[in-house]
């Protein structure tokens, strides 16, 4: 945090002095996000005029609590560069609602603005980024914190307080449309990154709230929503992992999720929402609704009044577009909630408020703010250059020598929405690098003996035979294919919307993945299908490049591709990084962070499965992942050439147990050693595996990691900390604690093991 920012404990004493000031009608306004905020305005050129309803709603309240969305731009919230705000306009629209709640505050208390950044701002000339699952593949959190860093800087300089950033979501089942904003299938992982980002973001001085707690990502058959049909140690072990890293941290907000958890909403869960989210994790912020989610409790409750006082009884402290928060005077009035419920959850935002400075300094400069390209600041080419992983390279084939005829077929090869994911704002034309441009952007300045040509062969769910016929003309009179084949989280088609967002899967869609896009079997589609074989069919050389926001079936892939890199959907610069990568400039290094199957109906195929039973065996098919966690292959070769391990303090259960939790008490240190003849990056992880506990243990489990960049021929050694909460488990009495034992311990490197040995606990 910056030092001039007020701590919490001086801005919750003037929170309370304001609150004891306030009427029972102003705290509600408080706690109330009803309003859209993309609606409460209408732009035509230069002039900017507020809503009747956003008037209203200040005037009714005497004030806003929070405003959700004012810059929110894509095909839902329909604002586009000719009506929404960028530049100059949301500096003024900033100003213009604030200075209207301002004036129609009793008190003079500002609001506050929220805004989506699940991969970068959803807004027009949003900094993005790759999607959560590129971040995870990366291996690394120091670049993401780079990159949230940008932007908050962003966020900040144009009046944005709270940054709602999906981090807490754990990918238990790909078929989920909402996979691509987890950032593995791994508690660890997701948990260093989510720990990243809230450095990021809040160090830049724009809170984080963190979504979504929790266990959504567990889902029931990979249904949006659904219920995390799981018990307590399950959802210990592997979905409140990355939270606890954010209270750590000192996140600043969190988001309850939409699912029940055996049974109970999270939006009216208090064991979640306070014994265990702040009596045992230690966060003192506030907790955010999802969008509609209090109003779904009727489903509990019966009425809409009583499930507004439910949630806030529960746990929840400010609303999001619902109803439910507007009533609560009245249920006080009924009895249903208690004026102390709300003055606890206003006191919340207050607080919030203060530690913002949004009391000192409520208004923006009005000057054009900067923005915020690739060149000024390159973080997101970055993290696309280390987010792809390459499955397959047959014969050497890449790199690419630069002096081919290469075609370039397929549906993602010149769409720059469906490089970008869910949640994603307009670009203006030429805004974005797709991979065609990228390719011919290459040849262009760099390899004047290569020649590029286009086809686009279908799209990502439907294509005809003339498309499919040019594409194979294309492909024969060419040395090489690039084929780009997977799927698309883009709304920028035939898209409907359910009330809080999300994608309709009714009539005709034209996305395969996204929130409310989830699928039965993870087949890439038929016309893209029936374009690869077509393909492969030539005999050309076919390099696939798999594009998607979630783990896809690639047997036909693996069997026929000369190359294979998955690409999870890399943002506005993944054209420049895949040719980057193609051409051999950036030799590539992100590894899986979730595993591929050979079928849906293999799942779950996670790597961290229990050793109580064989995962994922079945007489009729082959045995594990059709590539696992943490596989990855790369330009240059790696080997590993010893490892020791060093103890620092008493390796017993006892004194582990006693030891605070990231307290480091074992170091592996690994020799690694570049054997081949390029640079290149590895990550390096570390793995642990009970062999004895009281409790059910996992066949292995990610426990440390670090990325190192080696010369050819150049050796290191790398230092990876494992502290003492890796050798703790919650036993038989949901205890957290060190048991007894022999340890496994595990070395990887590109998904396979290099090093082993056992250490044993007294």
């Amino acid at each position: 945090m910056p030092n001039d920012k007020m701590t919490r404990d001086e801005a919750r004493k003037k929170a309370k002095t304001l609150l004891e000031q306030m009427t029972l009608q102003e705290k509600v306004g408080q706690i109330n996000q009803r309003l859209y905020g993309f609606g409460v305005y209408e732009r035509e050129g230069d002039s900017i005029r507020l809503s009747k309803e956003f008037c209203e709603e200040a005037e009714k309240y005497s004030g806003i609590g929070v405003l959700y969305g004012l810059y929110r731009a894509d095909p839902w919230s329909q604002r586009t560069y000719e009506n929404g705000l960028y530049g100059i306009y949301a500096v003024r629209a900033y100003n213009q609602a604030q200075r209207y709640v301002m004036e129609h505050s009793r008190l003079h208390i500002p609001m506050l603005m929220s805004t989506e950044c699940p991969h970068g701002h959803q807004a027009l000339g949003g900094y993005l980024l790759p999607v959560n699952l590129a971040a995870g593949a990366t291996f690394d959190p120091e670049l993401y914190e780079r990159a949230c860093r940008v932007c908050a800087k962003q966020l900040k300089g144009i009046g944005v307080h709270l940054a709602l950033v999906s981090m807490l979501d754990v990918l238990r089942d790909p078929r989920w449309g909402r996979s691509e904003e987890c950032y593995s299938e791994d508690p660890y992982l997701s948990a260093q990154m989510a720990a990243a980002a809230v450095r990021g973001f809040q160090q830049e001085g724009v809170t984080v709230v963190a979504k979504h707690f929790a266990a959504q990502g567990e889902t029931t058959g990979g249904t949006n929503a659904s219920a995390a049909r799981i018990g307590e140690r399950e959802l210990r072990e592997i979905h409140l992992p990355p939270m606890q890293a954010c209270c750590d941290e000192g996140v600043g907000g969190v988001m309850a999720a939409y699912n029940e958890i055996d049974g109970i909403f999270c939006h009216a869960n208090p064991h979640l929402l306070k014994d265990i989210l702040r009596g045992e994790m230690g966060f003192e912020g506030f907790v955010m609704a999802d969008g509609i989610a209090v109003d779904n409790l009727k489903n509990l409750t019966g009425s809409t009044r009583k499930a507004g006082a439910l949630a806030l009884r529960s746990g929840v402290d400010v609303s999001l577009w619902d109803e439910g928060f507007s009533l609560l005077a009245e249920a006080v009035e009924h009895g249903e909630a208690t004026e102390e419920d709300i003055d606890r959850a206003a006191l919340r935002i207050l607080t919030e408020k203060y530690m913002s400075g949004v009391f000192e300094h409520p208004y923006l400069p009005e000057e054009e703010p900067e923005e915020y390209t690739l060149e000024e600041y390159p973080e997101s080419l970055e993290m696309a250059e280390k987010s792809v992983v390459l499955l397959e390279n047959r014969d050497n084939i890449l790199p690419l020598r630069g002096t081919e005829r290469i075609a370039v077929i397929g549906p993602h090869s010149d769409q720059i929405y469906d490089m970008l994911g869910d949640y994603s704002p307009s670009l203006r034309d030429g805004e974005g690098i797709t991979l065609l441009q990228g390719m011919r952007e290459a040849v262009s300045n760099r390899y004047p003996d290569a020649a590029v040509e286009y086809a686009k062969g279908s799209g990502i769910l439907k294509g005809t035979e003339q498309e499919l016929s040019e594409a194979v003309k294309l492909a024969e009179r060419s040395d090489v294919v690039i084929l780009t084949l997977g799927g698309s989280s883009s709304r920028f088609g035939e898209v409907s919307f359910d009330a809080n967002g999300a994608a309709r899967m009714d009539g005709d869609v034209s996305m395969d993945c996204g929130e409310g896009i989830d699928s039965s079997t993870l087949e890439i589609s038929p016309a893209q299908r029936a374009l690869a074989e077509a393909l492969y069919a030539t005999g050309k050389p076919v390099i696939a490049v798999v594009v998607s926001g979630r783990p896809m079936i690639l047997n036909r892939e693996k069997a026929c591709a000369a190359a294979l890199l998955q690409c999870f959907y890399p943002g506005p610069a993944g054209g420049r990084a895949l040719a980057e990568i193609l051409f051999g400039e950036v030799n590539p290094s992100g590894i899986l962070p979730v595993s591929i199957p050979r079928s849906a109906a293999q799942l779950p195929v996670y790597y961290n499965s229990k050793s109580s039973y064989q995962a994922g065996v079945y007489y009729d098919a082959e045995k594990g992942a059709l590539y696992p966690f943490g596989y990855g292959l790369s330009y240059t070769h790696f080997t590993c050439t010893g490892v020791e391990l060093e103890a620092e303090g008493e390796l017993t259960a006892e004194a582990l147990t006693r030891t605070a939790r990231r307290t480091p008490v074992l170091y592996v240190h690994a020799g690694i050693k570049n054997t081949g003849t390029r640079k290149g990056e590895i990550p390096v992880l570390v793995y642990i595996r009970d062999l004895e506990a009281t409790t059910v243990r996992r066949v292995r489990v990610l426990k440390s990691f670090s990325r190192v960049s080696l010369n050819p021929g150049e050796e290191r050694q790398v230092t990876l900390t494992l502290a003492s909460d890796a050798f703790k488990v919650w036993d038989t009495r949901m205890q957290r604690i060190a048991e007894p034992g022999n340890v496994e311990i595990m070395v990887e490197l590109m998904g396979e093991t290099v090093w082993k040995d056992t250490i044993t606990l007294a």
